[in-house]
């Protein structure tokens, strides 16, 4: 019998009492109470616990029914736990045994065969198993492994390696930096703490948490509601930044576009060299002795990178899409055993040596600081122009079409000066030039540059007479200001945030008083030189809540994510404005 049907006047109290309070603290209440002789007594009440899906239904009703502003309804909601509704999470009644424990890279929880390479991830995937990847560390060359697993686990890495940035960017589970995991990818043994595994047997890893847990941990599917779409609408009506996406590929970018993205604020060009048609002629490149056959391979290389920039242009239809001009390491691209660099060799038609000593010539004793980004433009300039004609073909060719005129920003990375630039720019220049002769279409386009250095924060003045556009690669800056690897931070960053040297982990939430002041004095230096400089951020920062305060007190104009983290942006961008204009007003 229900407390309704035994007690109905009891009852009919409780429940004028329950409103009472719930109108007075404006919430959802959890309360104690007992009745004694047919008399109610209230004991307690509190702020009642919730789940995401639940927090922002309740949000939504309090808001319409007048109890709450809409202001006061997004600031409840936390930005973190919408991961919740856009990835499967453990069932909080499921038994499990914990393994290990890593960093929470990406969020999300999935089971799996253990799998120790790409390749072997791609052909169990396709035979329709679930696969969890299980790596030291991930490369470019993984991405199709990264694809088609269910999760990923990396023995090293930080919250930004290439792991979790991929990871994130594709919507899939990851836990990183799970100093316990040892592997024999010969034998196919795996080694966790004190227990034994083999490829092939089955783990769950939790990537909202670090967890690795043994066997299979049953999970609870994501579901989205009406609630969801209402608040990102209001977030969108109260936010003053944009909210982009870090995409490449069209099935990232899609899915950003469905998740609200305004753009594209990091295109990575270099992922697109990987795929089996490319890499050959990639490294042909790479081979090549001098300009003539560097050009000759990148005429191979033309069509396909005009292609990829054709469909991200579709998609994005009339928004902006900053694309990053190739970036890592030449090397990075080269096969690491001597019978792959073999076959480097005959497809280059050089000899096996020649192809060892160039590789040998390209390695580097710290790649992060080495022969990269702009400098790669400023020793090759074919790379650069072949990239510029790419995008300037592909936009021509969109616009052709009949789709709405897309808008290019050519982003030069890892310049330090304004030369770097000036020299870079004149390439870009005259290739949009020559594109606009050919078609008879002129697009409109940007070029600017990723401010990732303190010395192009420091002379952000200079770079800005040069650069239209900055956007804050605060991975990299972060790293190159504290003096971090942020692929080896992991080891160590746990002790430095227990001890409170920094309260957080600087590759997580932004270092304000460090890498903070960077991005600020870089956006004023700017400013001061060219006042309508866009300004956005790029790094993993523009995901979380935190650093995205901040952002809105430099008054960057955008911020980008990878797609999954898109709608908590948009909540966070509108969370960081009502509490800028809250200070204004005070």
């Amino acid at each position: 019998v229900s407390m309704e049907e035994a007690m109905p006047a009891v009852f009919a109290q409780l429940d004028t009492v329950r409103a009472q309070l719930e109108a007075h603290y404006a919430d959802m209440q959890d309360l104690e109470f007992t009745v004694q002789q047919g008399k109610l007594y209230m004991l307690q009440t509190r702020s009642g616990k919730r789940t995401a899906a639940a927090a922002l239904r309740m949000a939504v009703e309090m808001a319409e029914e007048g109890l709450i502003s809409r202001n006061e309804a997004l600031l409840r909601l936390d930005p973190v736990a919408l991961d919740q509704l856009l990835h499967p999470t453990l069932d909080p009644d499921a038994s499990r045994t914990v393994l290990t424990q890593g960093l929470p890279a990406s969020p999300g929880a999935a089971s799996g065969e253990i799998v120790l390479s790409a390749d072997r991830a791609e052909e169990l995937a396709a035979g329709g198993k679930q696969v969890i990847l299980v790596r030291l560390e991930t490369s470019p060359e993984d991405i199709h492994g990264m694809h088609a697993a269910a999760g990923i686990l990396t023995a090293r890495g930080g919250m930004t390696s290439h792991a979790a940035v991929v990871a994130r960017g594709m919507g899939r589970a990851c836990v990183s930096g799970a100093g316990d995991l040892r592997f024999d990818e010969t034998s196919g043994k795996v080694y966790i703490r004190d227990h034994e595994l083999s490829e092939g047997d089955i783990i769950t890893i939790d990537g909202g948490t670090g967890e690795v847990f043994s066997g299979s941990v049953k999970t609870v599917q994501p579901e989205m509601s009406g609630a969801f779409a209402t608040v990102m609408a209001w977030a969108d009506d109260t936010r003053r930044m944009a909210v982009r996406t870090n995409a490449e590929t069209p099935a990232d970018a899609r899915t950003a576009v469905d998740f609200g993205a305004e753009g594209i604020g990091l295109c990575r060009t270099e992922h697109m060299f990987f795929d089996v048609d490319r890499i050959i002629a990639m490294r042909e490149m790479i081979m090549a002795a001098d300009s003539v056959g560097r050009e000759s391979a990148l005429a191979k290389l033309l069509p396909m990178q005009r292609r990829d920039f054709e469909e991200l242009f579709t998609i994005m239809a009339g928004l902006p899409v900053t694309i990053r001009l190739l970036d890592p390491p030449l090397h990075e691209f080269l096969p690491h055993s001597a019978d792959e660099l073999a076959e480097v060799a005959a497809a280059a038609g050089i000899t096996a040596e020649t192809a060892r000593q160039r590789s040998l010539k390209l390695s580097e004793s710290n790649p992060m600081l080495g022969h990269r980004g702009c400098r790669l433009a400023v020793t090759y300039p074919e790379i650069c122009r072949m990239q510029a004609r790419a995008i300037f073909e592909a936009a021509s060719n969109v616009t052709k079409g009949g789709a709405e005129a897309p808008v290019p920003e050519v982003m030069i990375p890892l310049a330090a000066t304004a030369k770097e630039l000036e020299i870079c720019k004149a390439v870009i220049d005259q290739e949009a030039v020559a594109v606009a002769g050919e078609t008879g279409i002129s697009i409109d386009y940007l070029v600017g540059t990723m401010v990732e250095l303190p010395r192009a924060a420091v002379c952000a003045d200079g770079l800005a007479e040069q650069a239209e556009f900055f956007s804050f690669g605060t991975n990299d800056l972060t790293q190159t200001a504290l003096g971090i690897s942020r692929d080896d931070a992991g080891a160590f960053m746990h002790a430095y945030t227990d001890a409170e040297i920094y309260p957080v982990d600087p590759f997580v939430s932004i270092d304000v008083d460090g890498v903070g002041a960077l991005v600020k004095m870089g956006a004023e230096r700017g400013r001061s030189v060219r006042s309508d400089i866009k300004l956005g951020i790029c790094g993993e920062h523009g995901g979380d809540p935190a650093s995205i305060s901040f952002f809105e007190t430099v008054g960057l104009d955008y911020v980008s994510c990878s797609p999954y983290r898109v709608p908590a942006a948009r909540l966070a961008t509108a969370q960081a404005t009502i509490r800028a204009q809250a200070e204004t007003a005070d």
